[in-house]
């Protein structure tokens, strides 16, 4: 039986899939525990007829990850501990923890530096630094939006208002009454990965549906934008 690899776009994220080909008739799609997606095909179909086959049930394979994904192996759990590190904008910063007379989340030469007034505890030691990052989430997707839009508002499409929430599998949506939902965990990821997301979905505004017109746009907006999606892939896990 042949088999090939291949990945597809779908929203803002790709699908890796393995197709295989044999004497069967129709198309058959699976996706499994270990969250592979696997085509059986007939012999002879393109890649073309496969990869508009997989963007058809994009949201299916979506909703069976999700499914999928409580019973995967879990990486060990964040201690929230000096020595440890979080990302932010793309890069790695080492956790310090320290007393001090109020708490407190500051950003400096590479460490998070953490203050706590008490006794250091992890649930508290997250509280802070989620915080911390909803805090600068907020500006720095704020001041994004506002770039990217520059790059949209001669077609008509209005200035959305922003959302910003933690999402499991999405990076963002948009909502036809004229708002965009962003992904917290964005704050990760470097700043031009932000900006696909966020052009992603300001053009959701002009085409609703990925098609070719889509893709077209997002390239006319943002030639490179391939390339962005594939490094904000690296950030999924």
């Amino acid at each position: 039986m042949e088999k090939q690899e291949d990945r597809v776009a779908w929203g803002t994220i790709e699908i890796a899939y393995q197709a295989y080909f044999s004497k069967r008739r129709t198309l058959a799609i699976s996706v499994h525990p270990d969250l592979s997606v696997v085509v059986k095909a007939p012999i002879g179909t393109s890649l073309q007829v496969i990869r508009r086959y997989i963007t058809r049930w994009g949201g299916w394979i979506q909703k069976s990850w999700k499914a999928f994904e409580p019973y995967l192996p879990k990486q060990p759990p964040r201690r929230y501990i000096s020595g440890e590190t979080h990302r932010y904008l793309g890069r790695q910063y080492r956790l310090k923890v320290v007393h001090g007379e109020k708490d407190s989340v500051k950003c400096l030469r590479g460490q998070f530096w953490l203050t706590v007034r008490r006794e250091p505890q992890a649930d508290k030691i997250k509280e802070l630094l989620v915080a911390w990052y909803r805090s600068h989430a907020g500006n720095i997707f704020q001041e994004r939006l506002l770039i990217c839009h520059r790059k949209v508002a001669k077609m008509g499409i209005p200035m959305p208002s922003l959302v910003i929430r933690r999402m499991v599998s999405r990076w963002g949506s948009f909502s036809s009454a004229g708002r965009i939902t962003l992904n917290l965990r964005l704050i990760f990821t470097p700043i031009e990965c932000i900006d696909y997301v966020i052009l992603h979905e300001l053009c959701h505004f002009k085409i609703k549906h990925h098609t070719s017109q889509f893709w077209l746009l997002m390239e006319r907006v943002m030639p490179d934008y391939e390339e962005r999606r594939k490094k904000l892939n690296r950030y999924a896990e």
